[in-house]
């Protein structure tokens, strides 16, 4: 027999590998659901109105 012939994984190797996948998944996206909205652009102080208060100064001055 010529070649490479690795033994297949035991029960308990196959259990913790799943289990460890799993946890790696809930951990990214339990990171997603906190953080995702700042990776995609969203800045915790909010947009609110920028342009009307600069606009109506300038209107109280003419």
């Amino acid at each position: 027999m010529i070649g490479f012939h690795p033994h297949p994984p035991s029960f308990g190797h196959r259990f913790l590998a799943k289990g460890l996948g799993a946890t790696m998944w809930f951990f990214i996206f339990y990171r997603a659901k906190q953080d995702g909205p700042k990776l995609l652009g969203a800045h915790p102080w909010g947009h609110g109105d920028h342009g009307t208060t600069h606009e109506a100064a300038h209107d109280t001055h003419h």
